[in-house]
């Protein structure tokens, strides 16, 4: 009888042990106080290094890729309890159910206004690249596009019907509106009686401040998460894959890094006053995290962390604009990706398009944003929703399937920076940013974790 652990071993033994190398390292470099970005960054360097060489070599790498999914099974775990607890925490603090609709307000604007923009970046980009320019019209004989929910069927999902089930499946938004009903409660009640909510209000503030160590715990493996992430990326897909659809990947993630670079840094810049390099290096966890772990929902306790502890933003603000811009604030899934790939079916099949189809396509990524809100996969929701506005075959999808993971990867990076910039600005118009302590660069919790 095969012994299922020593096979294993012995066909991932090189990597893991290439692994454990590298693991190695980045644990001494913690040890001599390496900064934390600095690990992060040199961690996804060597693991795409590592990644390519496995590929090249045919190496198994299933080890390498069991690390990775431990840290985002770690990470995925906070999810729930953040969600409940911080939204709870943050609106039972304020004072009135005026400043909630105020903030709500501003987060939801500003996420709406960004998805627009990303639409219109993704669609001159695209025009411009043309990167559907050659490509055959072969679709992948296993390739189903995904359904349209009905708009019914979007707003059921949305609403908590068993919190505790809510929970447990994952369903983020469902728990979201749980937490702002009793928040609501909370603070309605306490406007009147406060001595009946101070012992669920204590209750919410000690849990809260037990969940946060947690989160310092399983962010300190975020070194040893990413290396192991991209190792497994790359050693999946390698050089070979990019070559056919390298066009399409470009125009991605130029359409990407035009809107990372001048309108997040642009927002930062005017609206907030703040440094834009600054911020983006201050905010480089984030964006290392996201882009590795392709999940906004992952990446919400590192966000978190550093909204509050590297940009100084008031954790009352962050625990707002964060759990939202996880579930609805998609400027890379909901607007550059589905009118890169619009403009790309629409030249493969050799349909064009009109400048008010393009004004409808960048109309249709801003609503498709919202209403996909509760819908797992929204990058390909919102793309189908598009396409089929416009008319265009859904079977253009499947073309890009190949490439579509290494796209994530940079798309959900804007997502989740989009919600950091998002929650500086809000922070930044309520006075609950403090620049000082941003301008001097204090060191903080998450920048002296040495785990």
């Amino acid at each position: 009888m095969k012994n299922n652990l020593v096979t294993a071993f012995q066909s991932n033994w090189v990597s893991l042990v290439v692994s454990l190398i590298i693991i190695g390292g980045l644990v001494f470099l913690a040890r001599k106080r390496v900064s934390f970005g600095n690990r992060v960054f040199i961690a996804l360097g060597l693991g795409l290094v590592a990644g390519i060489v496995f590929n090249q070599t045919h190496l198994e790498f299933k080890s390498v890729s069991t690390i990775g999914t431990i840290y985002v099974n770690l990470i995925k775990m906070l999810v729930m309890p953040l969600v409940l607890i911080l939204v709870i925490n943050s609106i039972s603090s304020l004072s009135s159910l005026g400043q909630l609709r105020k903030l709500g307000l501003k987060t939801i604007g500003w996420f709406l206004l960004t998805t627009g923009i990303a639409a219109l970046i993704g669609l001159l980009v695209a025009l411009a690249f043309d990167p559907g320019n050659g490509i055959a019209q072969a679709v992948p004989k296993d390739f189903k596009a995904r359904e349209i929910p009905t708009f019914s069927q979007v707003i059921l999902d949305l609403v908590p019907s068993n919190p505790i089930n809510d929970m447990a499946t994952g369903k983020v938004v469902p728990v979201l509106i749980f937490a702002i009903f009793v928040a609501v409660a909370i603070v309605h009640v306490g406007s009147k009686k406060p001595e009946t909510v101070a012992p669920i209000k204590a209750f919410i503030t000690s849990a809260t401040a037990v969940i946060h160590q947690v989160v310092k715990y399983v962010i300190r493996l975020t070194p040893y998460g990413v290396y192991a992430l991209i190792a497994a990326m790359a050693a999946k897909y390698g050089l070979d894959t990019l070559a056919p659809l390298a066009k399409i990947i470009l125009t991605s993630y130029v359409a990407l890094i035009i809107h990372f670079v001048l309108i997040f840094g642009g927002l930062v810049l005017l609206v907030a006053k703040v440094n834009p390099i600054k911020f983006f290096r201050k905010a480089y966890p984030t964006i290392a995290v996201a882009f590795t772990t392709r999940s906004s929902y992952a990446t919400l306790p590192v966000n978190l962390e550093v909204i509050t502890k590297r940009l100084r933003v008031s954790p009352r603000i962050a625990s707002f604009v964060a759990p939202l811009g996880a579930t609805m604030n998609f400027n890379g899934c909901g607007g550059v990706w589905p009118a890169v790939v619009a403009i790309f079916v629409a030249k493969v099949y050799n349909l064009p398009l009109s400048v008010s189809e393009y004004a409808l396509l960048i109309l249709v990524s801003v609503i498709s944003s919202i209403g996909v809100a509760g819908v797992p996969g929204p990058a390909a929701i919102s793309t189908t929703v598009v396409l089929t506005a416009l008319g265009l075959p859904l079977e253009g999808m499947g073309l890009v399937l190949g490439v579509e993971a290494l796209i994530d990867m940079g798309r959900t990076a804007v997502n989740a920076t989009g919600t950091t910039v998002t929650a500086l600005l809000v922070a930044e118009s309520e006075g609950e940013f403090d620049r000082a302590a941003f301008d001097r660069d204090e060191e903080d919790d998450l920048e002296l974790a040495t785990a």
